[in-house]
């Protein structure tokens, strides 16, 4: 079964400091999503003013059931990490992993 990769894609707000969005985020993905089951890995990229972080799950099941864990529970990382994204520019995709090198 292939494993799956959930991308998003945004900017910060205009007033957020990089450097504690970084912070931010490196406490959200350690403290939390990476105890996520199926949780394989995660990677933060950038390119000017545009942010992507993309994670890989095992299954799509494990994707989902972080998901809907993350819709309905209350994580003060996640708030965190929440307030330094301009919400009008975020979009995410969900990929197939058709080979990894």
């Amino acid at each position: 079964m292939s494993k799956i990769a959930f991308s998003n894609t945004y900017k910060l707000k205009d007033n957020a400091s990089a450097p504690d969005f970084l912070i931010a985020i490196e406490k959200l993905v350690k403290e939390h999503v990476s105890k996520q089951n199926g949780y394989v890995s995660f990677q933060l990229l950038a390119n000017d003013d545009i942010w992507t972080d993309s994670v890989i799950f095992e299954t799509m099941a494990d994707l989902n059931a972080f998901l809907e864990s993350s819709h309905n529970n209350k994580n003060e990382l996640a708030d965190k990490f929440y307030s330094f994204l301009n919400f009008a520019t975020c979009k995410s995709t969900t990929y197939t992993v058709v080979q990894s090198y």
